[in-house]
């Protein structure tokens, strides 16, 4: 039986009011609130601020991360998103991000990861039959 790690989220985002991606403060709030939205375990964050305009930014999480990086001059931000674990917590992350940032358009990709993975070669410690 083949498993898969874990799913991730690649999307271009078009047609966000610039005021949203200019400044790091804004992301921070919606990238922090979409870890807490789905659920997720964030383990540490990292943001920058572009001078004049625009930021990026990563969250290191349990599950692996979310990073970011905004162009406000084109009203566009590129998002990666991967988790292991249950596939349903990118998808609310994700749609969380959506919602708050109202692009009028979405470039998106999701794939599967380790879709070739087999079965666990190793029992974990503790878990022994």
């Amino acid at each position: 039986m083949k498993v898969t790690v874990g799913n991730h989220i690649l999307a271009d985002m078009y047609g966000i009011k610039p005021e949203l991606l200019e400044r790091k403060d804004t992301l921070i709030d919606i990238i922090e609130e979409s870890v807490r939205v789905g659920n997720l375990t964030k383990i540490s964050s990292d943001y920058y601020q572009f001078e004049p305009s625009g930021a990026s930014g990563v969250v290191l999480l349990a599950e692996s991360h979310i990073s970011f990086h905004t162009w406000p001059e084109f009203g566009l931000i590129t998002i990666d998103l991967f988790t292991c674990g249950d596939p349903g917590k990118a998808d609310v992350a994700f749609e969380y991000i959506r919602e708050a940032l109202q692009p009028t358009e979405i470039d998106f990709v999701k794939k599967k990861r380790g879709e070739k993975t087999p079965e666990p070669m190793l029992v974990p410690q503790g878990q022994e039959a």
